[in-house]
């Protein structure tokens, strides 16, 4: 390693710190907090690239590598200063899972990180606690995941123990097992293509072109998994709307609204507004499309995707919809999307921090935000209307259970199979009539989906 490489290395591995720092104490998202740092900085692609890895990485494994740490250390490893802790966790993120680095630079370059930061002492204490890990080999970790047990589970597939036992309790230990694995690895990029302006031979044959490694989603009759490729602003055919960024699972939940041309539509909780202009494609852009979000940035995120794919039929509202809807939205809608606020479960391998940030508090208050909304929408679906409610988690309380007790409490409803409207392909990803879509299954998000009808 020469002097100037090492010397960026460096201050990578801070960055990537700090960025940790600010999602521990302000709960913030690490996909947001790399975005603004390479636009703060002069980063070249493979200090991009470095960051990024270890950010995640050390974000996916920190279950593991705070196991390991609590091991090295007197004191509970949440007592320790913010900064230092996570300079911790990324080094030894580097020594358990990467090899780029030699383990005594690695100790090195963290040991005068904490020394700039904090003092000398600070320094020794880095020192100390990374010293101790490399001569014990992670024998102590190693041997408590002989057992089985749902803890063993929690260190070895980086997940909170509360999650784990929920996960083996709804899908078995096998399977849960497997869950977690996927959610650890590296997430497919995966594009919708604009029907309205091109094709998706057009768009694959384009990005090819362009020398970038691209595929057919297997289940989505819409979408591309990129393999490989640069800044996704960068990628041909983005600028000019022929494709929007949407996770496959996210594509197969607007096939079971089943959107016509004319008709009138409520997408609640619309932003960032994927579903938006899929269901305004899937209407040709005509009838009347009302999306709403509380949040100001969300509505501008809508907008700015409708104007970049060159959709009209949309009208925009800046709405909480878990409160009194005004009489404006009285007028009765053909169908309705509520695509609701989850804990974000299935979306692990893109945002790995939601599993250190929630817990079960936010599960109760959210499946009771989930029924208000529900509850707030129903009474604008027409008779012989449809609402489908979608999450993109994986917590029974806040799918099954919160569709179950609509059902009992609103009978003029019933549920549809949603195997009836799905794609072909995607036919199969069905349980119990709902929609599921399981990452270590399908390669995909996470996501719930259940189709209802207004049959009185």
């Amino acid at each position: 390693m020469t002097a100037s490489s090492e010397g960026t290395d460096k201050s990578v591995r801070q960055l990537a710190s700090e960025i940790l720092l600010k999602v521990d104490t302000r709960r913030a998202y690490a996909d947001l907090l790399l975005d603004h740092a390479f636009k703060s900085t002069a980063l070249g692609e493979r200090d991009r690239a470095l960051l990024t890895e270890i950010t995640y990485g050390t974000l996916r494994w920190r279950g593991t590598i705070d196991a390991h740490l609590n091991r090295q250390l007197r004191r509970p490893l949440a007592d320790a200063d913010p900064f230092l802790k996570n300079l911790l966790r990324i080094t030894l993120y580097q020594l358990l899972f990467l090899d780029r680095v030699p383990p005594y630079a690695a100790v090195n370059e963290a040991v005068e990180l904490a020394k700039a930061r904090s003092g000398v002492r600070e320094g020794r204490f880095v020192n100390g606690v990374l010293r101790n890990f490399l001569r014990s080999n992670g024998g102590a970790v190693e041997s408590q995941l002989a057992d089985g047990s749902i803890s063993a589970m929690a260190i070895k597939d980086s997940h909170p123990e509360w999650l784990v036992r929920r996960w083996v309790e709804q899908f078995g230990r096998k399977n849960a097992a497997a869950l977690m694995r996927a959610n650890n690895e590296k997430p497919p990029l995966a594009l919708r293509v604009n029907l309205r302006r091109t094709s998706r031979k057009a768009v694959l044959d384009q990005l090819r072109e362009n020398g970038i490694s691209a595929e057919p989603t297997p289940r989505s009759p819409q979408g591309i998994i990129i393999n490989s490729g640069g800044v996704l602003e960068r990628i041909v055919g983005f600028r000019e709307g022929l494709f929007q960024v949407q996770s496959e699972a996210s594509q197969l939940i607007v096939y079971l609204l089943a959107p016509r041309p004319g008709e009138r539509i409520l997408d609640a909780c619309a932003a960032p507004g994927g579903k938006t202009t899929h269901i305004a494609e899937l209407m040709e852009d005509s009838g009347e499309l009302v999306a709403t979000d509380k949040s100001a940035k969300g509505i501008d995120k809508i907008r700015e995707n409708l104007t970049r794919l060159g959709l009209t039929s949309v009208c925009t509202l800046r709405t909480d919809v878990s409160h009194e809807l005004s009489v404006s939205y009285h007028n009765p809608y053909d169908r309705i999307l509520v695509d609701a606020p989850c804990s974000g479960f299935g979306t692990l391998r893109s945002h790995p921090e939601i599993k250190w940030q929630r817990d079960e508090s936010d599960i109760r208050r959210l499946s009771r935000l989930q029924a208000t909304i529900l509850s707030r929408v129903t009474p604008l679906v027409k008779p012989g209307g449809v609402l489908v409610y979608s999450t993109c988690t994986l917590i029974r309380e806040e799918n099954e259970q919160v569709v179950q007790n609509f059902l009992l409490t609103h009978q003029q409803f019933e549920l549809q199979n949603a195997a009836s409207y799905l794609p072909p392909t995607a036919k199969s990803m069905v349980h119990e009539n709902h929609f599921l879509a399981l990452p270590h299954r399908d390669n995909t998000d996470g996501f719930f989906a259940a189709r209802m009808r207004k049959v009185a």
